[in-house]
């Protein structure tokens, strides 16, 4: 209590006091900052055999060159990709019929392989007793330059995604 009214009574020893809290407040603000900066810092080298900052800024430059390399090497292959793409079958409309009354069951077929483009072939498998005959005819932009048949233009209309070809019947 005498010490209180020693420190109220004199204000020198209130302003040394009050300073003291001051810098007291204020050493552990600033240890509070370090060990925060210090985790912080441990983070960034977790992993890595670097022991000092600038060599963790030259790791990571490095691997970031590295990753645009390899980004650059990944759009080039899904370029070419999306190209090659194009050109294969995409599109494929099967349709099994029967020709003839007299032989039994849907034994022959037609087939039709589209690329994006709508650019392909139509094959054509006729089943008769004496054997089975194949017929190919090509398909340009969605249209053949050779009449096709009502189940070849069925087999385009189902490659193509719908009933109807862009032939006439």
């Amino acid at each position: 209590m005498q010490f209180l009214s020693v420190i109220l009574n004199n204000p020198q020893i209130s302003l040394i006091a009050l300073m003291a809290i001051i810098f007291i407040a204020w050493n552990l603000t600033l240890h509070w900052q370090i060990w925060q900066t210090r985790k912080r810092i441990k983070m960034m080298f977790k992993g890595t055999k670097i022991t000092d900052l600038e060599g963790v800024i030259f790791e990571q430059i490095k691997r970031l060159r590295q990753n645009e390399k390899n980004y650059q090497e990944l759009k080039k292959f899904c370029f070419s990709l999306e190209k090659m793409v194009l050109h294969s079958i995409q599109k494929v409309g099967v349709v099994r019929f029967n020709p003839f009354r007299d032989t039994g069951g849907d034994q022959s077929f037609c087939v039709c392989l589209l690329d994006a483009q709508d650019k392909g072939l139509v094959i054509s498998s006729l089943f008769t007793r004496e054997g089975a005959k194949v017929f190919t005819k090509p398909i340009e932009a969605g249209l053949s330059k050779y009449p096709l048949t009502e189940e070849e233009k069925r087999a385009m209309g189902v490659a193509m995604g719908n009933k109807n070809s862009k032939l006439k019947k």
